[in-house]
Formats: C-alpha cells, structure tokens, sequence
C-alpha cells in the first residue's frame, strides 16, 4: 500500500518532534543554561533572621532595609501599607524602631531551594520602650545575590487568636 506525500510529511515532522524532545536534548538543553547553587543550610538561613533582629537594635532604619533586596516586598506588622521601596521600608522602620522592639523566634520551619530560602513561623516582639509584646506570624523569603542572601518578601501579621 502506498502513502501519500502529505502522510510521509507528517510521520517525518512526528519523528523529528520526538527526536527534539528527548531526553539527550532536554540535557543539552539544561546544560546551556546552569545556575550555581550556593551552598547553604537550615543553620545559615536561620541566622539571616539573627542579622535582621540585630539590626533593629541598632535603632537605624537605613541599616535594618540594608537586609532587603532592592526589589523586595515589606508586608509589616503594624502597619497596612505595603513597603515596596527602600524609602518606604525606612519610613515604617523608622515609627517601628522608636519601641525598641526586639524579636524572639517561637517556632519555625525552613524550606532551602536553588539559591532561594523560605523561613516561615511564629515570633514574639517584645518592645522595651513600654514592655508591651506582639506575637505575630512571619515568612522572610531570601535570595542569594551572588554575594549575600538578602530579604525579597517579608510578610508579618499579628496572632489573631487571644490566647
């Protein structure tokens, strides 16, 4: 039985999309573009918070947004304005740190990817201007930026349960 032209075309476009998605390719394909993973671990992640907190001690805004990435989401604790810019972030550090706030990590959990980090859980503040305490919720994500990990979204809420 003869095929037609038309049906020969088609089986060859077939085998040559085949041959284009196999998995030699797709290994050549990945090859061109690599990625360097930093090497990290659970320990170091945990330690960017201790960075963060001990830049709030030194009472200077412009030092605790150093932490963030220049493109980077501030979702605060008390505040309800989104903090999307380096001058807004400093703004809200600003009013924040005149309480003297000081952090406490409560319970956390770390998710450690491709030069990207994620740690989520609960933190007490405790503000030693007045003595008062916030428990919230939190999730710092970072990103490796080829020389340090920085803060690219750090969300904050207050514990909306009374205890």
């Amino acid at each position: 039985m003869m095929k037609s032209p038309a049906y020969l075309l088609a089986v060859v476009a077939l085998a040559m999309s085949v041959v284009a998605m196999s998995p030699e390719r797709s290994v050549l394909a990945a090859s061109q573009h690599t990625e360097v993973c930093v090497e990290t671990g659970e320990q170091e992640i945990a330690s960017l918070f201790d960075r963060w907190n001990s830049s709030l001690q030194t009472g200077d805004p412009h030092k605790v947004v150093a932490n963030y990435a220049a493109k980077s989401v501030l979702l605060p604790t008390v505040s309800n304005k989104p903090r999307l810019t380096p001058e807004d972030k400093e703004d809200y550090f600003h009013h924040f740190l005149e309480g003297k706030p000081f952090g406490r990590i409560d319970s956390r959990t770390i998710e450690i990817d491709c030069n990207t980090a994620v740690d989520v859980g609960l933190y007490t503040f405790t503000f030693r201007k007045t003595g008062s305490q916030v428990k919230a919720r939190y999730t710092f994500t970072y990103k490796w930026d080829g020389k340090q990990w920085l803060i690219t979204s750090h969300h904050s809420s207050a514990m909306p349960e009374k205890e």
